[in-house]
């Protein structure tokens, strides 16, 4: 099973995109709060179309919650920040896919509990500050996907 982590999500639109992308690839969503936005905004189920209930969405109230609860096999963190590649690591099942803030991405002081090896990126061109979150995630879960040969899929 996969899991799609985004810390202290603040725009509702992109986490109703990503709430649809999991019910559709089978991955579980974590949101690490504190959230920009309240579980019933109406943006939020607006984006989703209603994919929530064919979607295990949990919240934490910190990323040390999750990791105790979930214990995922391995946290591989997004960030513009990363030397490696998303391409460039075999995922396995029970991987986390942790994702920063809309605004801000992930701070230096969650960066800095991931191992180097474990801190990817997706690659753009120069000049350019970030893919927008919900393309970012898409991009990285389907990779994975497309490594379990699209496990469940049609």
């Amino acid at each position: 099973m996969l899991n799609v982590v985004l810390y202290e999500p603040e725009i509702p639109p992109n986490t109703g995109n990503i709430i649809r992308l999991c019910a559709n690839i089978g991955a579980h969503l974590h949101l690490i709060h504190p959230l920009g936005f309240e579980l019933d905004d109406t943006r939020l189920r607006r984006a989703g179309l209603d994919y929530h209930e064919w979607c295990q969405v949990r919240t934490h109230d910190h990323l040390s919650v999750f990791l105790t609860r979930v214990k995922p096999s391995r946290l591989l963190a997004y960030t513009t920040r990363a030397d490696r590649l998303y391409t460039d690591i075999v995922y396995a099942p029970g991987d986390a896919l942790l994702f920063g803030p809309e605004t801000r991405g992930l701070p230096d002081a969650v960066l800095s509990d991931v191992p180097p090896a474990h801190q990817l990126r997706l690659p753009m061109q120069p000049g350019v500050r970030s893919l927008n979150l919900s393309n970012a995630v898409a991009v990285a879960s389907y990779e994975v996907w497309r490594q379990w040969g699209f496990s469940n899929g049609v």
